[in-house]
């Protein structure tokens, strides 16, 4: 008899273990298994001094709180981005960089530069205010520019910090492998099975994975419920629900209603994409271009102050 509830014991904190490292053991728990809210493909634009390239979203909305914008671009023709983001300000947001290709040169109004290569990140806390550019470097043997920028809000109590650089090389990144290998995660911020992403420590309590799926596999990972929840395809196609009902190709954005764990599945082909969440603030937005406050008036002062030069409140070394 003691035998027999050893046994049920070590089989329950197996079960424990497995289902906190993420595994297929989700199936049989009472988890609520997140369900599609809306699935919406990513639409051509310009930004900047005019870069091509696609915008998965790029508004406030109660479902992607705290995050305001994705944009992926991605292409081998020069023409489509070498015009780059000349000098812009920023006030009130964090704008997070990611690279798959290409190379990305940026300047601040501070003296800060630097290169984001391939792989890297760099994670900008804009804060009180910083003037910057980002302008891609062209390779006359390799054309692909391939990348992300990410915005996330910043509460009122932290609108107006001081301004922060973080720049995270590929090296950096942490990779880890799950269900024999059929599933592959680069940790860029959040925690999985006890490995760290290198970004750490920021308001929102973001959670931003890479995600590949090998064909004929399935992840199911849990999430905070209160937390909101987005998933972006990169390429290949996948099932991102747990009935199966559309098959989602690459480019396009899927937003998730409440639950408490998300579940993606594959058929014949790999899936590769991100998987971004975050703790939602529940405030005003006021957002006009580059600078997002909590009211209007807010909104004025930035612009009143970027006009005669007093935007700029944070006078030191940025890059951390």
């Amino acid at each position: 008899m003691i035998y027999v509830l050893f046994t049920q014991l070590q089989n329950s904190l197996e079960f424990i273990r497995q289902r906190n490292n993420c595994g297929i053991e989700f199936e049989n728990s009472m988890e609520k298994i997140r369900k599609i809210k809306i699935i919406l493909k990513s639409k051509p634009t310009f930004e900047g001094a005019g870069v091509r390239l696609k915008r998965a979203f790029g508004y406030a909305d109660s479902s992607l709180d705290p995050f305001l914008l994705l944009d992926n671009f991605h292409s081998d023709d020069p023409r489509d981005y070498i015009a780059g983001f000349p000098w812009h300000p920023h006030r009130g947001i964090e704008t997070i960089t990611y690279m798959l290709h290409g190379n990305v040169e940026h300047g601040d109004s501070l003296g800060n530069g630097g290169v984001i290569e391939a792989g890297d990140i760099q994670w900008m806390t804009a804060g009180s205010g910083i003037i910057h550019q980002e302008m891609p470097k062209r390779d006359k043997k390799d054309t692909l520019l391939w990348g992300f920028q990410l915005w996330a809000n910043l509460p009122a109590s932290h609108k107006m910090m001081d301004p922060r650089y973080r720049d995270i090389k590929k090296s950096q990144i942490p990779e880890i492998s799950l269900n024999d290998n059929k599933v592959k995660i680069k940790i860029i911020s959040g925690e999985l099975n006890g490995v760290k992403g290198p970004i750490q420590d920021i308001i929102t309590d973001p959670e931003y994975l890479d995600i590949t799926i090998t064909p004929d596999s399935e992840f199911i990972h849990p999430i905070r419920e209160v937390y909101n929840v987005f998933a972006y395809t990169i390429e290949g196609e996948g099932y991102f629900d747990e009935k199966k009902e559309e098959l989602v190709k690459k480019e396009t954005l899927i937003i998730y209603r409440d639950g408490e764990v998300v579940k993606v599945s594959t058929d014949n082909k790999k899936v590769r994409f991100l998987l971004v969440s975050g703790k939602p603030l529940k405030e005003p937005v006021a957002w006009r271009g580059p600078i997002v406050m909590n009211t209007d008036e807010e909104l004025r002062i930035a612009f009143e102050e970027y006009q005669n030069s007093t935007f700029i409140k944070y006078q030191n070394e940025l890059i951390v």
